[in-house]
């Protein structure tokens, strides 16, 4: 066994990926702090061939060079927009039949094992601030909240691991 040199690993060029038909999922990025943070969810955003990111509040946006370092190119292929007025944004997307969940830890949540994914279903998935969460306002608007079940001490995931770890089961459910 050995580890495949990047010329031998079968990937889209960055035109083929702008042409590709992509999953039906928006991530929104709620008042990140972390640019490296970011960046990172840019990079699983391509790895999933998602349709974008929304990003909110303080959360950085490309150029910034920490989103570019994890990044690694990802800014390029993964459409993505800021919001100003988030309520409004978030109401257009409801408008366009999305289901917008939080993955956050809230009372009746859904745990990620008995979320179901359906491929005719739009998502725009809210991923809050490291310390916070889903900031209030926004919780106040989502349709229910997907939790990631845990087992150790801490209260959560790095965000950019939450933001892995659904857009992969989504992916698996759908593709």
């Amino acid at each position: 066994m050995r580890v495949l040199p990047i010329h031998e690993i079968p990937r889209l060029n960055p035109e083929e990926y702008h042409q590709s038909e992509k999953l039906q999922v928006l991530l929104i990025l709620d008042n990140i702090r972390s640019a490296a943070n970011v960046g990172s969810c840019f990079r699983s955003a391509d790895a999933f061939a998602i349709e974008g990111i929304a990003l909110v509040g303080i959360s950085a946006k490309p150029p910034h060079r920490e989103i570019l370092r994890t990044a690694l190119g990802a800014t390029e292929t993964v459409a993505w927009q800021s919001w100003e007025n988030v309520p409004a944004e978030v109401q257009k997307l409801k408008n366009k039949g999305y289901q917008v969940l939080a993955v956050e830890i809230a009372e009746g949540a859904t745990t990620l094992p008995n979320f179901r994914a359906s491929p005719n279903q739009p998502l725009a998935l809210i991923l809050g601030n490291e310390v916070s969460g889903v900031g209030e306002e926004l919780m106040k608007l989502v349709d229910g909240a997907i939790e990631i079940p845990q087992y150790g001490t801490k209260h959560s995931f790095n965000v950019s691991v939450a933001a892995g770890i659904v857009l992969w089961e989504i992916s698996r459910q759908i593709r």
